[in-house]
């Protein structure tokens, strides 16, 4: 079965660091591209951002560019979410989510929810001023 795990959430300040870890199982045989979401309090799901299969390119929300960055480690099927000059607005639950793909397709298009098959259970993330 297909597993993705988060960790690295917590309690910050504003202003302070995070960065979040999504391990992946039962993916090792599929091409895939790794998105992230997140909920806050109230709110809907909203997208953050999306790494490529190649790791070339990423998509990021406008609330979170120049501030959080995805990266991404195929040898240990981990993605990662730096999150930087964080604020209270980004407290939420955040999720990862992964979508196989063909050998043909645009990253452009992996914002929406629909678009992944699998998801994590979310980890806190919960930022004081």
């Amino acid at each position: 079965q297909v597993q993705l795990v988060e960790s690295g959430g917590g309690l910050v300040q504003a202003g302070g660091s995070l960065r979040l870890s999504c391990t992946a199982s039962g993916l090792t045989a599929s091409r895939y591209v790794m998105g992230w979401f997140r909920q806050g309090p109230g709110k809907e799901r909203e997208f953050v951002g999306v790494i490529s299969w190649s790791s070339q390119y990423t998509i990021y929300a406008d609330s979170v560019k120049g501030r959080f960055t995805i990266s991404r480690d195929k040898v240990k099927n981990t993605v990662y979410l730096q999150m930087n000059g964080l604020n209270p607005e980004d407290t939420a639950v955040y999720c990862c989510a992964a979508a196989q793909i063909s050998q043909v397709y645009s990253i452009n298009s992996y914002y929406t929810e629909d678009k992944y098959n699998d998801w994590g259970q979310g980890t806190q993330v919960t930022v004081s001023s």
